[in-house]
């Protein structure tokens, strides 16, 4: 099968290098002649396990291209699909200036009988959007189909979690379209929900802003448990063995980040507003997650008192592990806080160093863990990275000048920590 995708970023290039690896040609568009250029010699635009290898492999097999030119992917293709970003607007409603650009572009190319796909995040009624602007562009005798097929792949796990998904949706009111794409589909092994393109548009948001849901609650019952002496982490772990609950996103700590759950919870927030519906309790997850930062940074004033000339290594920068993404990452709001109140910072991140430097001023950034807390006054742990979980605790005693320790992501247990000598302070529990 020819697919077209048009978008190489998050969800663009993993769906683009899965697909050609599935044994389809894939055309990947895009809009940066430098970036086009990186991409065809190999080179991915950022961190993913696995996806450089993938597509070079595919790029060599002559599976995979990139382009400049909406024409040359877009005219043989029987499924194109529209990955682009849908940021924030400053209302919270998500901002479709880049989806309604491309499905012009799209309908100006597109062949008879070709599917037209949305994967990028969109609110309810965008397919229909788009699709009145590509029939507005498109030849007459030119038909064509169009669909909702939601992604949910996780920074980190992104190649596993296209390949091996627990559902594939897809939401269309043809016949045709939901036909191509099973068929596109067919050795993806997830369970198929098919269902309205309404339906599907909806189903993404209500994932994303569920889990968000998931992880403030988490950060609620930590703040709580703080106060009335419990450790939240037993008791996330007791209500987690319940099979109507599961453990999984109830893990306490600085609150959620990076490219999905703050706007698409905004996105939400946004849409129910439209149609009269005052969404307030995910106004309030919202709330608990700005809360989850100002608590932790309230920790480390309240230790220190004064953060003037305190030299701070900050560990782990990106928004979670095994990504360089900083997107809304709780690392810049707490670095932020902590110059404001006059701290040198120190910062060291596995991956995570490049695309941290360009948004993060006044900070020194390390290459090496060790090297970064030597000397310090305070280590601040935000990012869970496995290389943390397995640190020679003794060896960042030495190295620590204070041996003071913030855990953002309660990585280290409390008791170990204090009878090693350190004064250690971690979310929800005492």
């Amino acid at each position: 099968m020819i697919i077209a995708v048009i978008g190489h970023g998050y969800v663009g290039l993993v769906s683009a290098a899965v697909f050609a690896d599935l044994g389809n040609t894939v055309w990947c568009v895009g809009r940066d002649p430098q970036k086009i250029a990186r991409l065809n010699q190999g080179e991915t635009l950022f961190y993913e396990p696995g996806l450089s290898e993938l597509v070079k492999r595919n790029l060599a097999a002559n599976r995979l291209n990139f382009t400049l030119d909406y024409a040359q992917a877009v005219k043989d293709a029987r499924v194109v699909f529209i990955c682009v970003g849908t940021p924030s607007s400053e209302t919270g409603h998500a901002d479709l200036t880049q989806v309604l650009k491309v499905a012009e572009k799209i309908g100006e190319s597109i062949k008879n009988n070709a599917v037209v796909v949305c994967k990028s995040t969109v609110p309810v009624g965008t397919n229909r959007r788009v699709a009145e602007i590509i029939n507005s562009v498109k030849k007459k005798n030119i038909k064509f189909f169009s669909a909702s097929c939601p992604e949910f792949l996780r920074e980190g796990t992104a190649l596993s979690d296209t390949l091996h998904p627990d559902r594939i949706v897809i939401g269309a009111d043809s016949e045709e379209a939901f036909k191509v794409l099973i068929e596109a589909h067919k050795p993806i092994d997830g369970k198929l929900v098919l269902t309205s393109i309404e339906t599907a548009e909806m189903i993404k948001y209500t994932a994303n802003s569920f889990l968000a849901t998931k992880i403030s609650f988490a950060n609620a019952i930590a703040e709580l448990c703080e106060k009335v002496g419990a450790d939240v982490e037993k008791v996330m772990e007791g209500i987690g063995l319940d099979r109507r609950i599961g453990r999984r996103f109830l893990y306490p700590g600085v609150g959620y980040g990076g490219s999905c759950f703050p706007k698409d919870v905004k996105a939400l927030i946004a849409i129910a507003e439209v149609h009269g519906y005052n969404f307030e309790l995910l106004k309030e997850v919202e709330a608990i997650n700005k809360q989850a930062v100002a608590n932790f940074n309230n920790k480390i004033k309240k230790h220190l008192k004064s953060l003037k000339g305190k030299k701070i290594a900050v560990l782990g920068l990106a928004f979670k592990p095994d990504t360089d993404d900083m997107r809304e990452a709780p690392s810049i709001k707490i670095i932020n806080f902590l110059q404001k109140e006059g701290a040198e910072i120190f910062a060291y991140d596995p991956i995570a160093k490049e695309t941290a430097s360009r948004v993060l001023s006044n900070t020194h950034f390390c290459d090496d863990i060790f090297n970064c807390v030597e000397n310090k006054d305070a280590a601040i742990f935000i990012t869970e990275w496995n290389e943390f979980k397995q640190l020679d605790l003794l060896a960042l005693k030495k190295k620590l000048k204070t041996p003071l320790v913030f855990d953002g992501r309660n990585i280290y247990d409390p008791e170990k920590m204090r009878k090693m000598g350190f004064t250690y302070y971690s979310v929800g529990r005492k």
